[in-house]
């Protein structure tokens, strides 16, 4: 075997992740956190993303349902960034979740969690239970944000980045590790779910 030769080559096309902004409340602090995780993601090679916004398919006859559903039909992955209302998620992210079926199938999601105490990770294990039924893999690492209006400063910057970079990059790394394996999995022999 000729050890310089790479065993794996590398992907022919970016991982498409879709971001979706699970909040859509007045003076919310989701795209707080959706804009450092994107800036977190153009720094990440191999990976092209989408950023869908539950507050732009409010009411639901507002955004075009098929346009989401080609959208997330086109993503190898998702992330999904939630705040934690009430022990749970909110209702615009299961409103969007539950319009769509086969556009989860079978890929990797991916969850940025912020909110009070908990950072959102009640929000997280419910969700993971739904994407669970949605034949969708969730990873097992996550980033959480906790008392997350702390934590940035007023221009929407992170007062110390450094571990959370690290859990962003992490999480991206599985990302695209799952996106790309099932993405393969799903062009060799298509999911049946």
């Amino acid at each position: 075997m000729d050890l310089t030769t790479p065993v794996f080559a590398p992907p022919a096309a970016p991982l498409k992740a879709a971001v979706i902004l699970g909040s859509n409340r007045e003076g919310r602090f989701g795209p707080v956190v959706a804009e450092w995780f994107l800036s977190r993601t153009a720094g990440h090679p191999g990976v092209e993303t989408d950023l869908i916004d539950t507050a732009d398919s409010e009411p639901p006859s507002v955004p075009r349902p098929a346009d989401i559903a080609a959208r997330l039909a086109r993503a190898d992955a998702f992330v999904v960034l939630t705040p934690e209302y009430n022990h749970s998620y909110p209702a615009p992210l299961k409103h969007l979740i539950d319009r769509h079926y086969t556009e989860w199938q079978a890929k990797p999601v991916a969850f940025v969690s912020y909110g009070g105490i908990s950072g959102g990770l009640r929000a997280v294990e419910h969700l993971r239970q739904v994407f669970a039924e949605l034949h969708a893999v969730s990873l097992r690492d996550t980033v959480s944000f906790h008392q997350a209006g702390a934590l940035f400063d007023g221009r929407g910057g992170l007062k110390d980045p450094a571990p959370t970079d690290a859990a962003a990059k992490t999480l991206l790394d599985q990302l695209v590790w799952w996106g790309l394996a099932l993405r393969e999995a799903r062009a060799r022999r298509p999911y049946r779910g």
